[in-house]
Formats: structure tokens, sequence, C-alpha cells
């Protein structure tokens, strides 16, 4: 995941994603509050794939049943 940062230039604000502009608006505070967003919606992305997932955990163990038992 790249490194997030704010650049002010003259009168606006540069939002940049590791080396690369991504971003320019007029306002440092809608700025900021746009990177959270966008940072909440990447960490919900993550946490639906991570649920997708396969499972590393083993299966639980299968027992006969008693009752087919001769």
């Amino acid at each position: 995941m790249p490194n997030y940062s704010i650049v002010r230039l003259g009168n606006e604000y540069i939002v940049q994603a590791g080396e690369k502009s991504i971003l320019k608006i007029s306002s440092r505070r809608k700025a900021v509050k746009l990177m959270t967003l966008a940072a909440d919606l990447l960490d919900q992305e993550l946490m639906q794939q991570a649920e997708q997932s396969p499972s590393i955990s083993r299966d639980p163990p299968v027992h006969p049943d008693v009752s087919e038992l001769p």
C-alpha cells in the first residue's frame, strides 16, 4: 500500500500516493476527509477479501454416528 501525503501548491492541495499525484483540491480539510474516506473503503475491501479467502484452519473432526455401529 503506498504512502499518502498532501502537498500544498499555491492555493491548492495535491493528494499523492507514493510519487503519483491523484487528486487536486482547494481545501486541506476536504483533502484530509477524502483521504480518510478512501482509506476506510480500502480497509473494508481488504476485510471482505480476507473473509472470502479460503481458511487455513483444519476441518472439525468427524465422529461416526453411534447408532450406525453394529
